[in-house]
């Protein structure tokens, strides 16, 4: 069988070679390209979404479908759309049900890889706040003790430089934008974040003696929210263990990375 599916929006000009990164006869398991909503934006309804692309393919019996004679399919956890990386889907009503289970058990099911702006005073932390959608702002969320439901995110520093961390982060809760905004709430707002306070990565902030050539623009080496789904564990319907599920590191955020290490090493 197929382990990618292509994806295309002839409408955006937009295509897609989506990895499968796991798969049995309850899920499936793709490495979501960062900046492709899971569903339907209310704000921007003319964006290409992947639930909406799948279905499609659904619909009209495309190859990848066949071959696993699919019938169904829906996703099982939300993941931001300008975070890429691991993105789980059900293929049957039973197996969603199985893993809502498990994703609202309050414990850490997921890993998620964030480079951020500042330092740490210690190598773990975690920030315990509870969030609210902002009444003023769509789509932004934030810490509002009183209205908020209640979210814990668990973070661990991984590398440091000069004015950056590199982080694992570990929601135990699933709140809409909940790392973005417990991030800010700590002041350590994500790489290339403009709506949480986090501006782009640029080269010439970071290397000594940089040179532009005349009339180019310097793009920034991270120009969106700096956050990866890196890692799943689950229990699949049936299963007797768990199983771990990995998504590479993107290559905007690997370059990023390696000039870090480069001209801002600790």
């Amino acid at each position: 069988m197929s382990q990618v599916i292509k994806l295309s929006s002839p409408a955006t000009s937009e295509f897609w070679p989506i990895p499968i990164l796991f798969e049995d006869s309850h899920l499936l398991a793709l490495d979501k390209p960062a900046g492709l909503p899971v569903s339907p934006d209310r704000r921007a309804p003319a964006r290409a979404n992947l639930m909406d692309l799948l279905h499609r393919d659904l619909t009209r019996e495309a190859s990848w479908v066949k071959e696993r004679g699919l019938v169904y399919l829906t996703n099982t956890h939300r993941l931001d759309f300008e975070a890429g990386g691991v993105l789980l889907l059900a293929k049957d009503k039973p197996a969603l049900t199985a893993l809502a289970a498990q994703f609202g058990a309050e414990r850490p099911v997921q890993l998620f890889l964030a480079l951020v702006r500042g330092a740490a005073t210690s190598p773990a932390f975690h920030c315990e706040a509870a969030l609210a959608p902002h009444p003023l702002r769509p789509g932004y969320t934030r810490v509002h003790p009183r209205n908020g439901r209640p979210a814990r995110t668990e973070f661990s520093v991984l590398e440091s430089f000069r004015g950056f961390l590199l982080l694992e982060c570990r929601p135990l809760t699933a709140r809409p934008h909940q790392i973005r905004a417990h991030l800010r709430h700590l002041r350590l707002p994500l790489v290339g974040d403009d709506l949480y306070g986090g501006p782009p990565l640029l080269l010439s902030a970071l290397k000594p003696v940089y040179r532009l050539k005349p009339g180019r623009e310097e793009k920034p080496l991270l120009a969106r929210p700096a956050l990866h789904a890196l890692e799943m564990v689950i229990r699949p319907p049936g299963a007797a263990d768990p199983v771990t599920i990995r998504a590479p590191w993107p290559k905007d955020l690997s370059v990023a990375v390696k000039y870090l290490r480069r001209y801002a090493a600790a």
